[in-house]
């Protein structure tokens, strides 16, 4: 017998607390057969205003990421997704594979997808990208580590944009007007443009901004989705998200 609703995949997807806009996300690109069932990571909306204050806010997450795992795989997961993007990124590519294997160390084996992973397969996917511009709602360490791992794989960072957003729960208010102009801003002399930072609602900026800069636009929520989609198998296209999802 399977689960009644996910028939296809059950995806257990850890996010902060704080975050409000990767489940609606998930929730508009998931296909019919699949489900997403959400744990928390249980964090304060910590203040963030320097590198100190972001730190501290990304140690509440990393104290507490665990346990949300824990919880989460008494569901039966088919796989774990990562709603939560600064971590996959720290201490470059090297890191990114720390924290892959020890993640499924954590869940006996069920797949994990990382949004860090899932930007890297979503570029090769697109192929030809070379440079990259790169939005984020992070303070500068923040935008160091996401530069570090690109640069680690080869690529070369152009522009980086960080909004230094000033609380993890108020990434989620920063308006689609702003996204739009921080994309165009790093989109001079690149091949592709990359957001990090699941609590921005950037999918549908992505898919618009793909169309008018004519180049791709990948954001981490939807390459995420995606990666987890086709490495489970599930090969559906959605129309109205951009390439990866229409034609990947």
């Amino acid at each position: 017998m399977t689960d009644s609703l996910g028939f296809r995949k059950k995806f257990a997807v850890i996010a902060p607390s704080t975050n409000t806009s990767v489940q609606p996300e998930y929730d508009d690109m998931r296909p019919y057969g699949v489900t997403n069932h959400f744990e928390r990571i249980h964090i304060p909306d910590t203040k963030v205003f320097d590198n100190e204050s972001f730190m501290e806010m990304i140690n509440n997450i990393r104290n507490a990421t665990m346990d949300s795992v824990d919880t989460a795989m008494t569901m039966d997961p088919d796989c774990v997704v990562m709603g939560m993007s600064a971590e996959t990124f720290w201490d470059g590519a090297d890191g990114a594979e720390r924290l892959q294997k020890k993640m499924e160390e954590k869940t006996g084996g069920v797949p994990v997808v990382m949004g860090s992973h899932a930007v890297e397969a979503a570029i090769k996917a697109y192929g030809g990208i070379k440079k990259l511009g790169i939005v984020t709602p992070y303070a500068p360490v923040g935008d160091a580590n996401v530069k570090r791992f690109f640069e680690d794989l080869g690529y070369e960072v152009v522009h980086i944009k960080g909004l230094a957003s000033p609380s993890p729960m108020l990434i989620a208010h920063e308006p689609p007007q702003k996204l739009k102009h921080a994309a165009i801003e790093v989109s001079e002399g690149v091949d592709a443009i990359i957001q990090a930072g699941t609590n921005l609602a950037f999918g549908k900026v992505a898919t618009m901004a793909e169309f008018w800069l004519e180049k791709p636009v990948i954001a981490i929520n939807t390459a995420t989705y995606w990666h987890a989609l086709r490495t489970n198998g599930i090969n559906d296209r959605m129309p109205g998200f951009g390439h990866l999802l229409e034609n990947c």
